[in-house]
């Protein structure tokens, strides 16, 4: 099975302009009920980025950071890891484990195509052993 059939497309994604505020970010996430938001490239050859709840305690509660001086950019996961969407699910997930990573963008031609998270591979194989 490859990632792009169990990846959630493009349009279901959230994203965050690069330079808004971190409680921008944390009131999208809030709004839509997800733990990560895309952080949009800032020109067609540059890098898609990720910010999770991780990134967010991090910085603004163990670092101390300021919700409303920070901005996104200055947290986010800058390029973020991704694979292919023609990449052979089994490898994602294998990247997923050795490297202790709970989400992966998927991303072709430097276009951003939807995102493959541990929870997408988890419900495939809960379905296989209903």
């Amino acid at each position: 099975m490859l990632v792009e059939n169990l990846m959630t497309p493009y349009e279901k994604l959230i994203h965050v302009a690069p330079m808004a505020t971190v409680r921008e970010a944390l009131q999208l996430m809030k709004k839509h009920g997800v733990r990560s938001v895309i952080v949009s490239k800032n020109s067609p050859d540059g890098a898609y980025g990720l910010v999770t709840f991780k990134n967010i305690l991090q910085t603004i509660v163990a670092e101390d950071g300021d919700i409303d001086l920070l901005n996104v950019y200055d947290i986010a996961v800058m390029p973020s890891i991704s694979v292919s969407g023609k990449l052979n699910v089994q490898y994602a997930a294998k990247m997923m484990v050795t490297q202790s990573i709970k989400r992966l963008l998927v991303i072709d031609n430097n276009e951003l195509k939807g995102i493959l998270t541990m929870t997408d591979i988890i419900e495939v194989l809960m379905q296989s052993v209903e």
